[in-house]
Protein backbone atom coordinates (compact mmCIF):
# COMPACT_ATOMS: atom_id res chain seq x y z
CA UNK A 1 0.00 0.00 0.00
CA UNK A 2 0.93 3.50 -0.87
CA UNK A 3 0.27 5.50 2.43
CA UNK A 4 0.47 9.07 0.69
CA UNK A 5 -1.28 8.35 -2.36
CA UNK A 6 -4.41 6.85 -0.28
CA UNK A 7 -4.04 10.31 1.58
CA UNK A 8 -3.68 12.12 -1.46
CA UNK A 9 -6.81 10.67 -2.86
CA UNK A 10 -8.87 11.21 0.02
CA UNK A 11 -7.78 15.11 -0.10
CA UNK A 12 -9.04 14.69 -3.78
CA UNK A 13 -12.41 12.98 -3.28
CA UNK A 14 -13.04 14.15 -0.06
CA UNK A 15 -11.57 17.72 0.88
CA UNK A 16 -13.41 19.01 3.60
CA UNK A 17 -13.35 15.40 5.37
CA UNK A 18 -12.25 16.05 9.17
CA UNK A 19 -8.84 13.73 8.81
CA UNK A 20 -7.91 14.14 12.35
CA UNK A 21 -9.07 15.88 15.90
CA UNK A 22 -8.07 16.67 19.32
CA UNK A 23 -9.80 18.68 21.94
CA UNK A 24 -11.16 21.43 19.52
CA UNK A 25 -8.26 20.76 16.54
CA UNK A 26 -9.03 19.50 13.40
CA UNK A 27 -7.93 19.11 10.22
CA UNK A 28 -8.92 18.36 7.39
CA UNK A 29 -7.72 15.93 4.16
CA UNK A 30 -7.50 18.91 2.06
CA UNK A 31 -5.30 20.62 4.86
CA UNK A 32 -2.99 17.61 5.80
CA UNK A 33 -2.24 17.15 2.06
CA UNK A 34 -1.86 20.66 1.83
CA UNK A 35 0.24 21.49 5.18
CA UNK A 36 2.56 18.19 4.82
CA UNK A 37 3.23 18.91 1.10
CA UNK A 38 4.64 22.75 1.73
CA UNK A 39 6.73 21.38 5.27
CA UNK A 40 7.83 18.70 3.45
CA UNK A 41 9.56 21.28 1.02
CA UNK A 42 10.81 23.42 3.27
CA UNK A 43 12.68 20.09 5.46
CA UNK A 44 14.25 19.33 2.04
CA UNK A 45 15.30 22.70 1.53
CA UNK A 46 16.59 23.28 5.53
CA UNK A 47 18.04 19.82 6.17
CA UNK A 48 20.92 18.71 4.66
CA UNK A 49 21.35 14.97 6.24
CA UNK A 50 18.63 12.27 4.72
CA UNK A 51 19.76 9.82 6.90
CA UNK A 52 19.35 11.59 10.21
CA UNK A 53 15.62 11.70 11.80
CA UNK A 54 13.44 14.61 12.93
CA UNK A 55 11.91 14.30 16.33
CA UNK A 56 8.26 15.07 16.97
CA UNK A 57 7.25 16.48 20.05
CA UNK A 58 4.30 17.09 21.29
CA UNK A 59 0.55 14.91 22.46
CA UNK A 60 -1.80 14.22 19.86
CA UNK A 61 -2.06 17.11 18.21
CA UNK A 62 -3.19 17.03 14.53
CA UNK A 63 -0.02 18.62 13.54
CA UNK A 64 2.12 16.31 14.69
CA UNK A 65 0.38 14.26 11.77
CA UNK A 66 1.79 16.84 9.68
CA UNK A 67 5.19 16.63 10.43
CA UNK A 68 5.05 12.63 10.42
CA UNK A 69 3.98 12.59 6.67
CA UNK A 70 5.97 15.79 5.59
CA UNK A 71 8.97 13.65 6.92
CA UNK A 72 7.93 10.89 4.59
CA UNK A 73 7.60 12.84 1.86
CA UNK A 74 10.81 14.59 2.67
CA UNK A 75 12.56 11.61 2.83
CA UNK A 76 13.10 11.45 6.28
CA UNK A 77 12.37 8.93 9.31
CA UNK A 78 10.39 10.60 12.09
CA UNK A 79 11.37 9.92 16.02
CA UNK A 80 7.64 11.04 17.80
CA UNK A 81 8.24 11.86 21.90
CA UNK A 82 4.89 12.21 24.04
CA UNK A 83 5.33 15.73 26.70
CA UNK A 84 4.30 12.93 29.73
CA UNK A 85 7.74 11.27 28.43
CA UNK A 86 10.25 12.74 31.13
CA UNK A 87 12.51 15.77 29.77
CA UNK A 88 15.49 13.68 31.04
CA UNK A 89 14.62 10.48 28.64
CA UNK A 90 13.60 12.58 25.34
CA UNK A 91 17.07 14.26 25.77
CA UNK A 92 18.56 10.59 26.07
CA UNK A 93 16.80 10.04 22.83
CA UNK A 94 17.93 13.47 21.06
CA UNK A 95 21.43 12.31 21.96
CA UNK A 96 21.40 8.93 20.25
CA UNK A 97 19.81 10.63 17.25
CA UNK A 98 21.06 13.63 16.83
CA UNK A 99 18.70 14.89 14.61
CA UNK A 100 19.53 18.30 12.49
CA UNK A 101 15.32 19.00 12.80
CA UNK A 102 12.99 18.92 15.93
CA UNK A 103 9.37 19.77 15.72
CA UNK A 104 8.20 20.92 19.03
CA UNK A 105 4.44 20.97 18.23
CA UNK A 106 3.42 21.64 21.52
CA UNK A 107 5.37 21.64 24.81
CA UNK A 108 8.38 23.67 26.28
CA UNK A 109 10.91 21.06 25.54
CA UNK A 110 13.96 22.82 24.26
CA UNK A 111 16.79 21.05 22.23
CA UNK A 112 20.67 22.19 22.42
CA UNK A 113 21.30 19.51 19.14
CA UNK A 114 20.62 21.03 15.95
CA UNK A 115 17.49 23.27 15.05
CA UNK A 116 14.16 23.48 16.71
CA UNK A 117 10.88 24.53 15.10
CA UNK A 118 7.93 25.55 17.14
CA UNK A 119 4.10 25.66 16.79
CA UNK A 120 4.06 28.88 15.60
CA UNK A 121 6.62 28.63 13.14
CA UNK A 122 5.37 25.51 11.86
CA UNK A 123 1.55 27.40 11.07
CA UNK A 124 3.92 29.95 9.61
CA UNK A 125 5.09 27.70 6.94
CA UNK A 126 2.36 25.66 6.07
CA UNK A 127 0.70 28.40 5.28
CA UNK A 128 3.39 30.11 2.50
CA UNK A 129 1.85 28.32 -1.10
CA UNK A 130 4.83 26.82 -2.61
CA UNK A 131 5.18 24.72 -6.28
CA UNK A 132 8.65 23.63 -4.82
CA UNK A 133 7.63 19.93 -5.04
CA UNK A 134 10.17 18.93 -7.19
CA UNK A 135 12.45 19.51 -4.39
CA UNK A 136 10.59 16.18 -3.14
CA UNK A 137 12.47 12.47 -2.63
CA UNK A 138 10.18 10.53 -0.57
CA UNK A 139 11.22 7.51 1.51
CA UNK A 140 12.18 4.20 -0.33
CA UNK A 141 10.68 0.88 0.56
CA UNK A 142 13.66 -0.02 2.49
CA UNK A 143 14.30 3.19 3.76
CA UNK A 144 13.05 4.09 7.72
CA UNK A 145 9.84 5.56 7.94
CA UNK A 146 9.81 6.40 11.64
CA UNK A 147 11.74 4.79 15.16
CA UNK A 148 9.63 4.42 18.17
CA UNK A 149 12.02 3.92 21.24
CA UNK A 150 11.05 1.51 23.58
CA UNK A 151 11.95 0.49 27.42
CA UNK A 152 15.58 -1.36 27.26
CA UNK A 153 16.92 -3.32 30.06
CA UNK A 154 19.93 -1.30 30.23
CA UNK A 155 18.23 1.68 31.33
CA UNK A 156 18.61 3.82 28.26
CA UNK A 157 15.70 3.20 25.77
CA UNK A 158 16.17 1.30 22.00
CA UNK A 159 14.79 2.53 18.49
CA UNK A 160 13.13 0.70 17.07
CA UNK A 161 13.33 1.19 13.26
CA UNK A 162 10.33 0.30 10.93
CA UNK A 163 10.75 1.04 7.35
CA UNK A 164 7.98 2.18 4.64
CA UNK A 165 8.02 -1.73 3.20
CA UNK A 166 7.17 -2.77 6.82
CA UNK A 167 4.46 -0.55 7.36
CA UNK A 168 2.88 -0.78 3.80
CA UNK A 169 2.79 -4.56 4.28
CA UNK A 170 1.20 -3.58 7.59
CA UNK A 171 -1.42 -1.68 6.59
CA UNK A 172 -1.79 -3.88 3.56
CA UNK A 173 -3.33 -5.98 6.45
CA UNK A 174 -4.44 -4.04 9.17
CA UNK A 175 -7.01 -2.23 6.91
CA UNK A 176 -8.89 -5.87 6.66
CA UNK A 177 -8.72 -6.02 10.13
CA UNK A 178 -11.69 -7.02 11.71
CA UNK A 179 -14.09 -5.59 8.99
CA UNK A 180 -13.71 -5.27 5.63
CA UNK A 181 -12.00 -2.43 4.08
CA UNK A 182 -14.95 -0.96 2.34
CA UNK A 183 -16.33 -0.96 5.91
CA UNK A 184 -14.03 0.73 7.43
CA UNK A 185 -14.13 3.99 4.40
CA UNK A 186 -14.90 7.06 5.98
CA UNK A 187 -15.07 5.91 9.68
CA UNK A 188 -14.30 7.58 12.73
CA UNK A 189 -11.11 5.69 14.37
CA UNK A 190 -10.52 6.37 18.25
CA UNK A 191 -6.87 7.09 19.37
CA UNK A 192 -6.14 6.01 22.78
CA UNK A 193 -2.16 5.87 22.80
CA UNK A 194 0.41 8.42 22.46
CA UNK A 195 1.47 8.40 19.33
CA UNK A 196 5.17 7.74 20.97
CA UNK A 197 3.43 4.32 21.78
CA UNK A 198 3.44 1.98 18.50
CA UNK A 199 -0.21 0.98 19.06
CA UNK A 200 -1.12 4.33 17.44
CA UNK A 201 0.41 3.54 13.94
CA UNK A 202 -2.43 1.04 13.73
CA UNK A 203 -5.37 3.92 14.64
CA UNK A 204 -3.28 6.24 13.00
CA UNK A 205 -2.54 5.02 9.60
CA UNK A 206 -5.03 2.41 9.09
CA UNK A 207 -7.33 5.20 9.58
CA UNK A 208 -5.57 7.65 7.19
CA UNK A 209 -5.28 5.13 4.47
CA UNK A 210 -9.29 4.49 4.44
CA UNK A 211 -10.15 8.09 4.53
CA UNK A 212 -11.12 7.86 8.04
CA UNK A 213 -11.37 10.34 11.03
CA UNK A 214 -8.80 10.01 14.05
CA UNK A 215 -10.46 10.93 17.04
CA UNK A 216 -7.46 11.76 19.66
CA UNK A 217 -8.85 11.30 22.82
CA UNK A 218 -6.13 13.20 24.98
CA UNK A 219 -4.35 12.00 28.30
CA UNK A 220 -6.78 15.01 30.13
CA UNK A 221 -9.81 13.11 28.91
CA UNK A 222 -8.60 9.83 29.78
CA UNK A 223 -8.50 10.72 33.31
CA UNK A 224 -11.71 11.94 34.18
CA UNK A 225 -14.62 10.05 33.07
CA UNK A 226 -17.28 12.33 32.64
CA UNK A 227 -15.02 13.63 29.92
CA UNK A 228 -13.81 10.59 28.57
CA UNK A 229 -17.45 9.42 28.28
CA UNK A 230 -18.79 12.33 27.19
CA UNK A 231 -15.59 13.10 24.28
CA UNK A 232 -16.43 9.46 22.97
CA UNK A 233 -20.38 9.98 22.95
CA UNK A 234 -19.17 13.13 20.32
CA UNK A 235 -17.12 11.10 18.74
CA UNK A 236 -19.46 9.24 16.73
CA UNK A 237 -16.79 6.27 16.57
CA UNK A 238 -17.02 3.11 14.90
CA UNK A 239 -13.28 1.26 15.56
CA UNK A 240 -11.96 1.36 19.15
CA UNK A 241 -7.98 0.28 19.07
CA UNK A 242 -6.72 0.46 22.44
CA UNK A 243 -5.32 -1.81 25.37
CA UNK A 244 -7.64 -4.10 27.55
CA UNK A 245 -6.59 -1.63 30.10
CA UNK A 246 -8.21 1.17 28.51
CA UNK A 247 -11.00 -0.50 27.91
CA UNK A 248 -11.96 -1.64 31.93
CA UNK A 249 -11.18 1.85 32.59
CA UNK A 250 -14.26 2.99 29.86
CA UNK A 251 -16.19 -0.03 31.40
CA UNK A 252 -16.01 1.15 34.71
CA UNK A 253 -18.66 3.71 33.83
CA UNK A 254 -21.93 1.96 32.90
CA UNK A 255 -22.80 4.33 30.61
CA UNK A 256 -20.11 2.85 28.66
CA UNK A 257 -22.40 0.61 26.21
CA UNK A 258 -24.14 0.49 22.69
CA UNK A 259 -26.95 2.54 23.91
CA UNK A 260 -24.64 5.39 23.97
CA UNK A 261 -22.13 4.60 21.36
CA UNK A 262 -24.52 3.31 18.94
CA UNK A 263 -22.18 2.94 15.86
CA UNK A 264 -19.15 1.67 17.45
CA UNK A 265 -18.83 -1.75 16.06
CA UNK A 266 -15.48 -3.31 16.47
CA UNK A 267 -12.83 -3.26 19.03
CA UNK A 268 -9.32 -3.85 18.23
CA UNK A 269 -6.95 -4.90 20.99
CA UNK A 270 -3.04 -4.82 21.44
CA UNK A 271 -0.24 -4.23 23.64
CA UNK A 272 -1.14 -6.35 26.65
CA UNK A 273 -2.97 -9.88 27.47
CA UNK A 274 -6.69 -9.22 26.92
CA UNK A 275 -8.85 -11.31 29.71
CA UNK A 276 -11.96 -13.50 29.12
CA UNK A 277 -13.74 -11.42 31.64
CA UNK A 278 -13.14 -8.07 29.58
CA UNK A 279 -13.95 -9.33 26.38
CA UNK A 280 -17.08 -10.70 28.28
CA UNK A 281 -18.32 -7.16 29.61
CA UNK A 282 -17.45 -6.16 26.28
CA UNK A 283 -19.89 -8.61 24.42
CA UNK A 284 -22.32 -7.97 26.92
CA UNK A 285 -22.98 -3.97 26.50
CA UNK A 286 -21.97 -4.11 22.83
CA UNK A 287 -23.55 -7.02 21.17
CA UNK A 288 -23.31 -6.01 17.84
CA UNK A 289 -20.02 -4.93 17.83
CA UNK A 290 -16.52 -7.20 16.65
CA UNK A 291 -14.04 -7.68 19.63
CA UNK A 292 -10.28 -8.40 17.89
CA UNK A 293 -7.26 -9.74 19.91
CA UNK A 294 -4.29 -9.33 18.45
CA UNK A 295 -0.24 -9.46 19.30
CA UNK A 296 2.87 -8.32 18.33
CA UNK A 297 5.79 -6.32 19.71
CA UNK A 298 6.95 -3.41 18.13
CA UNK A 299 9.75 -5.11 16.43
CA UNK A 300 7.44 -6.24 14.05
CA UNK A 301 5.35 -3.36 12.96
CA UNK A 302 2.57 -3.17 15.79
CA UNK A 303 0.85 -6.51 15.66
CA UNK A 304 0.98 -10.20 13.70
CA UNK A 305 -1.67 -11.87 14.28
CA UNK A 306 -5.75 -11.84 14.98
CA UNK A 307 -8.38 -13.38 16.03
CA UNK A 308 -12.35 -12.98 16.98
CA UNK A 309 -13.46 -13.46 20.52
CA UNK A 310 -17.34 -14.21 19.75
CA UNK A 311 -18.70 -14.96 23.00
CA UNK A 312 -18.86 -18.66 22.98
CA UNK A 313 -14.41 -18.29 23.21
CA UNK A 314 -14.92 -15.87 26.09
CA UNK A 315 -17.01 -18.04 27.86
CA UNK A 316 -15.11 -21.42 27.21
CA UNK A 317 -11.24 -20.94 26.89
CA UNK A 318 -8.96 -19.44 29.14
CA UNK A 319 -6.59 -18.17 28.73
CA UNK A 320 -7.69 -16.52 25.30
CA UNK A 321 -5.90 -17.09 21.76
CA UNK A 322 -3.71 -14.12 20.42
CA UNK A 323 -4.41 -15.38 17.11
CA UNK A 324 -3.34 -17.05 13.53
CA UNK A 325 -0.55 -15.23 11.90
CA UNK A 326 -1.74 -12.93 9.26
CA UNK A 327 -0.51 -12.98 5.59
CA UNK A 328 3.34 -12.65 4.99
CA UNK A 329 4.11 -13.64 8.56
CA UNK A 330 4.91 -17.28 9.86
CA UNK A 331 5.46 -18.13 13.96
CA UNK A 332 8.00 -20.53 15.43
CA UNK A 333 8.05 -21.89 18.99
CA UNK A 334 11.92 -22.23 19.87
CA UNK A 335 13.57 -24.44 22.82
CA UNK A 336 16.68 -22.39 24.38
CA UNK A 337 18.95 -24.70 22.04
CA UNK A 338 17.18 -22.89 19.13
CA UNK A 339 15.06 -26.04 18.03
CA UNK A 340 11.86 -25.38 16.59
CA UNK A 341 9.00 -27.18 18.92
CA UNK A 342 5.81 -29.01 18.09
CA UNK A 343 2.24 -27.79 18.50
CA UNK A 344 1.55 -27.69 21.89
CA UNK A 345 4.74 -26.77 23.67
CA UNK A 346 6.19 -23.72 25.24
CA UNK A 347 8.73 -21.81 24.40
CA UNK A 348 10.31 -18.30 22.75
CA UNK A 349 8.37 -16.93 20.17
CA UNK A 350 9.86 -16.04 16.95
CA UNK A 351 8.61 -14.05 14.44
CA UNK A 352 9.43 -14.40 10.42
CA UNK A 353 8.03 -11.89 7.94
CA UNK A 354 7.41 -9.11 5.80
CA UNK A 355 6.95 -6.68 8.73
CA UNK A 356 10.25 -7.57 11.03
CA UNK A 357 12.03 -4.82 11.65
CA UNK A 358 15.63 -4.15 10.01
CA UNK A 359 16.87 -3.89 13.70
CA UNK A 360 17.40 -1.09 16.49
CA UNK A 361 18.59 2.18 15.50
CA UNK A 362 22.27 2.22 15.93
CA UNK A 363 22.63 -0.48 18.02
CA UNK A 364 24.29 -3.63 15.97
CA UNK A 365 24.92 -5.13 19.59
CA UNK A 366 21.05 -5.58 20.26
CA UNK A 367 20.46 -6.09 16.48
CA UNK A 368 22.55 -9.31 16.38
CA UNK A 369 21.06 -10.60 19.42
CA UNK A 370 17.23 -10.50 18.50
CA UNK A 371 17.61 -10.30 14.64
CA UNK A 372 18.45 -12.34 11.82
CA UNK A 373 18.30 -13.23 8.42
CA UNK A 374 16.66 -15.86 6.83
CA UNK A 375 16.04 -17.00 2.90
CA UNK A 376 12.60 -17.81 2.07
CA UNK A 377 12.20 -18.48 -1.53
CA UNK A 378 15.50 -17.05 -2.72
CA UNK A 379 14.79 -14.18 -1.14
CA UNK A 380 16.07 -12.39 2.04
CA UNK A 381 13.92 -11.82 4.92
CA UNK A 382 13.95 -10.39 8.47
CA UNK A 383 13.51 -12.83 12.00
CA UNK A 384 12.88 -11.36 15.44
CA UNK A 385 13.09 -13.28 18.44
CA UNK A 386 10.44 -12.03 20.51
CA UNK A 387 11.96 -13.26 23.79
CA UNK A 388 7.94 -13.96 24.82
CA UNK A 389 6.86 -17.33 25.78
CA UNK A 390 3.48 -18.71 24.00
CA UNK A 391 2.19 -21.62 22.24
CA UNK A 392 0.51 -22.96 19.02
CA UNK A 393 -2.55 -25.40 19.21
CA UNK A 394 -3.99 -25.71 15.49
CA UNK A 395 -2.17 -22.94 14.09
CA UNK A 396 -3.32 -20.36 17.20
CA UNK A 397 -0.91 -18.61 19.04
CA UNK A 398 -1.44 -18.62 23.18
CA UNK A 399 0.61 -15.70 24.74
CA UNK A 400 2.16 -17.01 28.21
CA UNK A 401 4.29 -13.80 29.23
CA UNK A 402 7.85 -13.12 29.45
CA UNK A 403 11.20 -15.03 29.27
CA UNK A 404 12.78 -12.26 30.62
CA UNK A 405 12.53 -9.56 32.67
CA UNK A 406 10.38 -7.42 30.25
CA UNK A 407 5.90 -6.72 31.06
CA UNK A 408 3.45 -4.86 29.46
CA UNK A 409 1.80 -2.47 31.98
CA UNK A 410 -1.15 -0.90 30.53
CA UNK A 411 -0.23 -1.71 27.03
CA UNK A 412 3.51 -0.18 27.84
CA UNK A 413 6.51 -2.43 27.56
CA UNK A 414 8.46 -2.31 30.05
CA UNK A 415 12.49 -3.67 30.69
CA UNK A 416 12.13 -4.23 34.56
CA UNK A 417 16.04 -3.92 34.40
CA UNK A 418 15.46 -0.36 32.65
CA UNK A 419 13.44 0.58 36.18
CA UNK A 420 16.02 -1.00 38.32
CA UNK A 421 18.85 0.89 37.10
CA UNK A 422 17.44 4.68 37.35
CA UNK A 423 16.55 3.45 40.87
CA UNK A 424 20.21 2.88 41.10
CA UNK A 425 20.91 6.58 39.52
CA UNK A 426 19.22 7.81 43.00
CA UNK A 427 22.47 8.26 45.75
CA UNK A 428 20.03 7.10 48.24
CA UNK A 429 19.30 3.26 46.79
CA UNK A 430 22.03 1.01 47.11
CA UNK A 431 20.47 -2.28 45.85
CA UNK A 432 16.89 -2.22 43.64
CA UNK A 433 14.75 -5.23 42.42
CA UNK A 434 11.67 -4.43 40.53
CA UNK A 435 8.67 -7.64 40.02
CA UNK A 436 5.20 -7.05 38.90
CA UNK A 437 2.19 -7.96 40.88
CA UNK A 438 0.16 -10.03 38.38
CA UNK A 439 -3.80 -10.97 39.27
CA UNK A 440 -5.75 -12.71 36.47
CA UNK A 441 -3.01 -13.32 33.99
CA UNK A 442 -2.37 -9.69 33.73
CA UNK A 443 0.22 -7.22 35.34
CA UNK A 444 -1.38 -4.71 37.63
CA UNK A 445 1.04 -3.03 38.94
CA UNK A 446 4.68 -2.49 40.30
CA UNK A 447 6.48 -3.23 42.99
CA UNK A 448 10.10 -2.24 43.63
CA UNK A 449 12.64 -3.44 46.74
CA UNK A 450 15.03 -1.53 48.12
CA UNK A 451 18.47 -1.60 50.38
CA UNK A 452 18.77 1.88 51.37
CA UNK A 453 21.21 1.99 54.42
CA UNK A 454 20.63 5.63 55.31
CA UNK A 455 17.20 6.23 55.26
CA UNK A 456 16.18 9.09 57.51
CA UNK A 457 12.23 9.45 57.32
CA UNK A 458 9.39 7.36 58.11
CA UNK A 459 9.13 4.75 55.27
CA UNK A 460 5.98 5.83 53.76
CA UNK A 461 7.33 9.75 53.49
CA UNK A 462 10.73 8.35 52.07
CA UNK A 463 8.91 6.37 49.76
CA UNK A 464 7.34 9.86 47.95
CA UNK A 465 10.37 11.47 47.98
CA UNK A 466 12.08 8.69 46.09
CA UNK A 467 9.38 8.66 43.72
CA UNK A 468 9.10 12.07 42.89
CA UNK A 469 13.41 11.61 42.78
CA UNK A 470 12.70 8.85 40.09
CA UNK A 471 10.17 10.91 38.18
CA UNK A 472 12.86 13.17 36.81
CA UNK A 473 14.21 9.51 34.80
CA UNK A 474 11.21 7.65 34.31
CA UNK A 475 7.87 8.36 32.50
CA UNK A 476 4.67 7.65 35.02
CA UNK A 477 3.48 4.49 34.21
CA UNK A 478 7.26 3.17 34.98
CA UNK A 479 7.36 4.68 38.87
CA UNK A 480 6.77 1.15 41.15
CA UNK A 481 3.43 1.84 43.04
CA UNK A 482 5.09 0.47 45.82
CA UNK A 483 8.79 0.49 47.60
CA UNK A 484 9.65 -1.85 50.04
CA UNK A 485 12.60 -1.55 52.16
CA UNK A 486 14.76 -4.12 53.19
CA UNK A 487 17.85 -4.66 54.86
CA UNK A 488 19.31 -7.14 52.24
CA UNK A 489 17.66 -8.65 49.28
CA UNK A 490 18.09 -12.28 49.19
CA UNK A 491 20.36 -14.21 46.91
CA UNK A 492 20.49 -17.29 44.15
CA UNK A 493 23.65 -19.75 44.79
CA UNK A 494 25.19 -18.12 41.29
CA UNK A 495 24.77 -14.50 43.55
CA UNK A 496 21.78 -12.81 41.44
CA UNK A 497 18.87 -11.61 42.85
CA UNK A 498 16.71 -14.04 43.96
CA UNK A 499 13.32 -12.82 42.44
CA UNK A 500 11.43 -16.10 43.54
CA UNK A 501 12.05 -15.74 47.12
CA UNK A 502 10.88 -12.19 46.43
CA UNK A 503 7.37 -12.89 45.04
CA UNK A 504 7.07 -15.41 47.35
CA UNK A 505 7.58 -12.74 50.48
CA UNK A 506 4.65 -10.67 48.62
CA UNK A 507 2.12 -13.28 48.77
Amino acid sequence: MDILKNIRETALTHPKRCAVQSREQKLTYEELEEYSNRLAVWIAKNSQDRKRPVIVYGHKNPYMVVCFLACAKAGRSYVPQDICIPVSRVDETVLSVEPELTFVVEGDYQTEIGTEIGKDEIEEIVKQKTNETDVLQPLTKDEVWYIIFTSGSTGTPKGVTITERNLSNFLDWSITLGTSTNAKKGKVFLNQAPFSFDLSVMDLYTCLAVGGTLWCLTKDVQKDYQKLLESLKRSDAAIMVSTPSFADVCLSDPAFAQTALPNLGLFLFCGETLTNRTARRLLERFPSAKVMNTYGPTESTVAVTQVEITPELAAGTSPLPVGRPKPGTTLQICGPDGRVLPEGEKGEIIILGNTVSPGYYQNTLQTEKHFFTYTEEGIPAQGYRTGDKGYLKDGMLYYCGRIDLQIKLHGYRIELEDIENNLLRLPQIEKAAVLPNIKDGRVKSISAYLVCPGMTAPERTYAEMLKESLRTFLPEYMIPKKLIFMDRLPMTGNGKVDRKALGSAVL
